[in-house]
């Protein structure tokens, strides 16, 4: 498919390294699992400083999901609550930071690229302060980004949203005459063509999917609906995934519940997603006369709300006014 994929926080397992072509190793705060000969066999190394849903904030692992494998996965006690934190252990600034990166390019010697996520805050600055630190790439995740791990009111309430983030992190990039060369990767949100084609013409190189692919791969699916009912909700709209009790058995830790899943078939779903969505994305080039979608660009795009228009930078529809600007 040409993608890249991420081990996601508690380590590394055989499985995901022999099944993935291109596989990213999430070092983060929690430093779950976290083993210097995994990140040598990575094909790169991710940061993570924050995340969309819960930018400045940790998480709480459950008990019922560690079980005996997770356990011996992420060096912890079966069947205990874990706090996962919401800053590394070993630095507290951008200068650690690139002591950090300086430290993961040794162990892996050199050969395995740095990138920093950073969940979309104080955007412009915190783009600057991982350039500067040395990141090879920039993954930015905005506000729309999904968690199990974290409560309703950083859900709703931290954060911005994803497409002003794009702007504010390409704003950055410039001024450092960085972009282009320091690649930027865009997640939060992102589910169909339309938002691809939108975060590549404001000056992303990439974007990256969490939950659309966990749809893709067949959760929410109604053919158990009687089962989500009796979790008090609905096919469609079941979100408790901290709970371990997912009926497709996706995001669940119970043998019985895994089940259910069917990893070829999940993979031809996740396959058929990703051809529609850059299918979706090329369309969208073409209609405004581009021969690539990294051709596309702001002036290609334009607001249909105020709020959108002054988020994004770009002009009200029907106009070439842009608030804040041209007065």
């Amino acid at each position: 498919m040409g993608t890249s994929t991420t081990t996601g926080d508690g380590g590394m397992t055989s499985e995901e390294r022999g099944h993935s072509n291109i596989l990213v190793y999430q070092y983060l705060p929690s430093r779950y699992g976290m083993n210097p000969d995994d990140l040598r066999k990575a094909d790169a190394i991710e940061v993570v400083v924050g995340q969309g849903a819960k930018p400045g904030g940790g998480g709480m692992l459950l008990g019922q999901k560690i079980s005996d494998r997770v356990a011996q996965m992420r060096n912890l006690p079966k069947g205990i609550d874990q706090r996962s934190a919401c800053r590394h252990p070993d630095w507290t600034g951008p200068d650690d930071l690139k002591i950090k990166i300086n430290e993961l390019r040794e162990i892996t010697d050199w050969q395995v690229p740095v990138y920093v996520k950073v969940g979309a805050t104080r955007t412009f600055y915190d783009t600057t302060l991982a350039v500067k630190a040395g990141a090879e790439v920039v993954v930015l995740d905005g506000m729309q980004g999904g968690t199990a791990a974290t409560q309703e009111v950083f859900i709703e309430h931290v954060g911005i949203p994803t497409m002003p983030a794009v702007r504010m992190a390409v704003e950055a990039l410039k001024e450092l005459d960085m972009h282009r060369k320091v690649q930027l990767v865009v997640s939060g949100g992102i589910r169909t063509g339309a938002d691809v084609a939108k975060a590549l013409a404001l000056g992303a190189d990439a974007v990256s999917i969490g939950t659309a692919a966990l749809i893709a791969l067949g959760d929410n699916s109604p053919q158990y609906e009687e089962e989500y009912n009796k979790l008090g909700t609905s096919a469609g709209y079941y979100d408790d995934y901290q709970d371990g009790r997912d009926p497709t058995g996706i995001s669940t830790q119970d043998p019985e519940l895994s089940k259910r899943l069917d990893p070829e078939l999940g993979g031809r779903r996740i396959a058929n997603y990703l051809n529609c969505l850059t299918l979706e994305t090329q369309t969208l080039a073409r209609a405004c006369g581009k021969s690539h979608v990294h051709n596309l660009e702001p002036e290609d795009m334009v607001a249909l709300t105020v709020e959108a228009a002054a988020m994004a930078k770009v002009p009200l529809a029907g106009t070439d006014w842009i608030p804040g600007q041209n007065f």
